[in-house]
């Protein structure tokens, strides 16, 4: 491509258009594929029965349990199809691998007369052959599937065992029983049996099963394809030309300084006064600060219970459960970080529209609304989890959808209160000068909201398809994280880079529409990579590891040019009075590219992605990019609240606390990674060589159990950062004191 046309593509009009038309390309496609979604997933069947006759459940079976799955937050303490928790079993794996156990001794019962463990390898190859004809047999449908009497009475064993172990409970698994009845158990484990049948029947017209082979089965040679070892090195192959090609491009045409250029930096923004909506934020700054505290503690506690299930951790587990802490560990994060985000909303209006919001008092009426919804939902959720809202479970207690576990009373309390602050801020924005940057945040909080539309359908009941319930779980989840959220950061890095005058502004708006042009290449489909194994069609294998990798660099680059300027200002001995917000950020852009880029894509591969599914390797990209990439850019924004508090009212501004806070929460989260990858490396290999069902269990965690204690120092060391953040804060907002 010559170098004149590479220019104007490469320049602010050529960006803008080219996002429009990728992103309407990518929209376009994610459509299609979700109105064909009906004609590829596993259908529920209408009855399940023996081949002799005996009905074993049924469709309303299926979807009853389904609802006693998510109302008792199953989800949040073990793994269907993978998705989950990874503290008690997957249970699809657990039925599925008990089921091949039982066909191996009664087949081998029927022939030779001996059980499994007993039998010779030319016996057990011969077993095995009928164990395999068995389970491909099952054909489903949405009709009646037909079970052979030995897998009838496999399921039948599952089911007395799994009704037990829901009921009363198994105290080494940190599973204390006395919450879910016998009625209810039975219901689930129908639900459970579907799932083990999606992994265990063939997709028809394919030699693959519905959920594209996953898990890893040996004793039914159940594994990988070819197909997706050859889509995992083409990505691979690709990966590094890419990611010097967006590097090259980045620098060539978007930092590097044309000839004759008399752009200069901006004034760094000046605060001699708070408008009155402005004032009325001060008191989010500590909320968002002692929630993400909070937040941090409960991890301390979930991490105990992984390392020790069988004891308490100072309070009984009957009194709090895993399963009920995770999803209030997981809540609360989606509560501070969007609620930091909203102050930081409300905190630019002002700024670039240059007068106060219409309505100021909504800043209040916000502020309630969020107490309501936020402090609702988390009760919801213990009460719902805990079996006290039995009648009204969907309505007021926990949906049970990992990350989406508010029920619908609050979910709907919470649209509209991301609603109003859309309107709040739109409303005061909408008249100021056409800016491309304040655009990008705006428009981005507005597809948060609409996207948790999607988490809502229908609006009165659960989707009875587990597949396509996780199918738009996803979309919520996947799309908010590296779309939507990704488009808000991109937005928010380039306009404070410009408006605390570290970068021109041409080079920020340039940098911002590259990196969302990115965003939307690489991850409006990259929502494949949670689809393959749940029941979608394999396609997705290949869709889904587009290379969410490439995402986070521009922002990257974005912030070491900011960063070559703040260093610029301290060597010329001037004062930069936005450091402590400018940290945030700055990190932000770093542990967005190491946990969403780096981690991200090591697991995103098709071939890695298949053994460690549903192992501890996903957790320190999902911890680090949630942390690093949304989380910061909230505390820069309560912080940047603060600092504006400060300058309008001469005030004392101390920065000790605010470093040791940021640094210590940076290095514990960068820590964290170590053991939970050296453990991830662990349970990937046994379920390479022995299957996942032998990586889930406990005895295989053991000899990792001095890296599950080491993660006590990363922990402690986060805990104490947010403790740090929050009390500087309060210091800050409530005691400073004025300069003399």
């Amino acid at each position: 491509m010559p170098a004149s046309m590479m220019e104007r593509v490469m320049s602010r009009k050529g960006l803008y258009w080219g996002f429009w038309i990728l992103g309407i390309f990518m929209v376009t496609v994610l459509i299609y594929f979700t109105a064909n979604l009906s004609k590829e997933v596993p259908p529920l069947p209408q009855v399940v029965k023996s081949q002799s006759g005996k009905t074993l459940y049924t469709y309303d079976d299926i979807t009853l349990g389904k609802g006693n799955f998510q109302q008792f937050g199953l989800m949040n303490y073990g793994t269907l199809l993978g998705m989950g928790a990874y503290l008690g079993p997957d249970f699809t794996t657990e039925f599925m691998h008990k089921r091949v156990l039982f066909l191996y001794d009664y087949y081998g019962q029927e022939h030779f007369g001996k059980k499994m463990d007993s039998l010779s390898e030319p016996e057990k190859s011969f077993v095995k052959s009928l164990v395999i004809k068995d389970i491909r047999s099952t054909k489903m449908s949405d009709g009646a599937v037909v079970y052979s009497d030995a897998s009838a009475k496999a399921y039948e064993a599952n089911q007395e065992y799994m009704v037990d172990f829901l009921v009363n409970g198994n105290h080494d698994w940190a599973w204390r029983g006395g919450v879910i009845r016998p009625d209810e158990a039975k219901l689930i484990t129908a639900f459970f049996d579907w799932s083990q049948m999606v992994a265990t029947s063939i997709r028809p017209g394919t030699d693959r099963t519905w959920s594209n082979n996953w898990p890893n089965e040996p004793l039914i040679d159940q594994d990988l394809t070819w197909e997706v070892h050859k889509v995992t090195l083409w990505e691979w192959l690709l990966l590094w030309p890419a990611t010097i090609l967006v590097m090259y491009l980045v620098y060539e045409y978007l930092v590097k300084e044309k000839k004759g250029s008399t752009e200069k930096l901006a004034e760094p923004l000046k605060i001699s006064s708070l408008f009155p909506s402005q004032e009325k934020l001060l008191k989010y700054v500590p909320i968002v600060a002692l929630f993400s505290m909070l937040q941090l503690i409960l991890g301390g506690y979930l991490a105990h219970i992984y390392a020790n299930p069988a004891d308490n951790f100072l309070i009984p587990q009957e009194w709090l459960p895993f399963n009920v802490v995770r999803q209030l560990h997981l809540n609360l994060a989606i509560i501070w970080v969007a609620v930091g985000w909203l102050v930081g909303g409300l905190l630019i209006a002002p700024l670039v529209a240059g007068k106060d919001l219409r309505f100021p008092k909504l800043v209040d009426v916000l502020w309630v609304a969020l107490l309501v919804v936020g402090g609702g939902g988390l009760i919801g959720i213990y009460l719902g989890s805990t079996g006290n809202l039995r009648d009204v479970w969907f309505w007021f207690g926990s949906e049970g959808r990992e990350y989406l576990e508010l029920g619908r009373v609050w979910d709907i309390g919470l649209l509209v209160g991301l609603v109003l602050w859309f309107g709040m801020v739109y409303s005061t924005v909408r008249r100021a000068k056409n800016d491309i940057l304040v655009g990008t945040i705006i428009w981005s909080a507005f597809g948060i909201a609409t996207l948790y539309i999607a988490g809502m359908m229908p609006l009165h009941n659960i989707i009875p398809n587990f597949t396509v319930d996780d199918y738009y779980r996803w979309w919520v989840v996947h799309l908010w994280v590296e779309l939507t959220f990704e488009l808000f950061a991109a937005g928010v890095l380039a306009y404070l880079a410009v408006a605390l005058g570290l970068v021109k502004r041409s080079v920020a708006e340039k940098i911002m529409l590259f990196e969302i042009l990115l965003v939307i290449a690489t991850g409006t489909l990259g929502v494949g990579h949670h689809y393959w194994w749940q029941g979608a069609d394999e396609y997705w294998i290949a869709i889904g590891g587009i290379f969410s990798a490439l995402e986070p660099l521009p922002l990257v680059i974005l912030m070491l040019e900011a960063l070559k300027q703040h260093y610029d200002i301290k060597n010329q001995g001037k004062t930069f009075v936005w450091g402590v917000p400018f940290l945030w950020l700055a990190g932000s852009a770093f542990l967005n590219w190491f946990g969403a880029g780096w981690l991200g894509m090591v697991i995103n591969t098709p071939t890695i992605g298949y053994y460690s599914h549903g192992t501890y390797l996903i957790m320190p990209h999902a911890h680090i990019a949630m942390l690093g990439a949304f989380g910061y850019i909230s505390y820069a924004f309560i912080y940047m609240t603060a600092r504006a508090n400060a300058l309008a009212k001469n005030l004392e501004w101390n920065e000790t606390l605010s470093k040791w806070g940021f640094w210590l929460l940076t290095i514990g989260v960068l820590l964290y990674a170590l053991p939970t990858i050296i453990i991830g490396f662990h349970q990937s290999q046994v379920a390479f060589e022995y299957g996942y069902y032998v990586a889930r269990l406990r005895e295989t965690l053991e000899p990792m159990i001095g890296w599950m204690w080491v993660r006590i120092i990363p922990d402690s060391l986060m805990i104490i950062g947010g403790s740090v953040a929050f009390y500087d804060l309060v210091q800050k907002i409530y005691f400073a004191k004025a300069k003399n």
